[in-house]
């Protein structure tokens, strides 16, 4: 009889049947894990491919970015920035020549001093921006625009502001634009044939003012000068030296001009003997004549009547006002 020979430590059949098991587990987790992401995949409007080089060119994004950085922090950016411009200015593309568009009253030296600091600096180094910035400092200066002619050429276009009064203050007479911004000192002689206004915040008034002299266009070139008084009113002085008072409010005040323009029109008020003339009384007209001490109240001057006649040579004869007349320029 031949002896066999038994193996000890081999598998039993309840661990061949784990292992099985097991085995068959993995398998399906596998189908299962493969089958949810084909179906990911097939909701995608793109394909595996397309997402692996998706993926792939965000990683190279960043390690660009990352290089970039790290290249910042080593000046390798701005050296390269100095390199461009000299290769730049070699090739003819630096500042040479300035142009100026569009001034009229404003100094072009105040452009030129500014713009000349970019002479003779590279194209790519010209911060137009900030030379804008520092055109629009400058009072006529309401708008600018800067722009690069190459090869050499810096463009600057100007929009000026528009004088619209003269200013008078304490010591100067400035020129402004209808919104108040002061544009220059300017001298007597200059100021001749302008509007001039003044008074506390009179500057700021110039646009209403227009409005109401628009009302009574008929005497609107006879005005000289406007006072603003007490921030509510004017007081009118025309080429002949006269004054006329007018009361406050928009509407108000353009209704009594035009009716002072009416009568105007009609008794040649304006270069009579009456040195001013007071409308803020809404429904009568006081006259004030040199050497008389008192106010004197023509009658038959009525706001509110339209058959009203005055003469102006007739005020030394006028009757004097049953009730004391408040005098232009006397109260506000």
């Amino acid at each position: 009889m031949s002896a066999q020979t038994i193996k000890r430590g081999g598998k039993g059949v309840r661990r061949a049947a784990a292992a099985q098991s097991k085995a068959r587990q993995v398998r399906a987790a596998k189908a299962k894990t493969g089958s949810a992401f084909d179906a990911v995949m097939g909701w995608l409007p793109f394909s595996e491919t397309q997402l692996h080089r998706f993926f792939l060119a965000v990683i190279l994004g960043g390690a660009v970015v990352l290089a970039w950085t790290v290249a910042s922090f080593a000046g390798v950016p701005a050296m390269a920035e100095q390199q461009l411009a000299a290769v730049a200015r070699d090739a003819g593309f630096e500042v040479r020549r300035v142009e100026v568009r569009g001034v009229k009253n404003l100094n072009e030296l105040k452009v030129y001093e500014r713009a000349l600091a970019e002479r003779e600096r590279a194209m790519p180094l010209v911060d137009i921006g900030a030379l804008r910035d520092e055109l629009m400092q400058l009072a006529w200066v309401q708008d600018a625009r800067v722009s690069r002619q190459l090869p050499d050429t810096l463009v600057i276009d100007i929009v000026e502001r528009k004088p619209a009064a003269v200013l008078k203050k304490a010591d100067k007479l400035v020129l402004i634009d209808a919104a108040g911004t002061e544009l220059e000192t300017v001298s007597a002689a200059r100021a001749k044939g302008k509007l001039v206004v003044g008074g506390p915040g009179a500057g700021k008034q110039v646009v209403a003012l227009g409005a109401l002299l628009d009302a009574a266009p008929a005497i609107k070139g006879q005005v000289r000068e406007a006072e603003w008084v007490g921030n509510r009113r004017w007081n009118l002085t025309f080429r002949t030296g006269q004054v006329l008072a007018l009361p406050e409010g928009g509407r108000e005040s353009a209704g009594a001009l035009m009716k002072f323009a009416q009568i105007d029109g009609r008794n040649r008020l304006l270069g009579g003997k009456v040195a001013a003339f007071d409308m803020r009384a809404p429904d009568r007209i006081y006259l004030r004549v040199p050497g008389r001490t008192d106010a004197v109240e023509q009658a038959a001057v009525v706001a509110t009547s339209t058959k009203a006649k005055v003469g102006a040579d007739k005020a030394d004869t006028a009757k004097p006002a049953a009730k004391p007349a408040a005098k232009t320029g006397e109260s506000n």
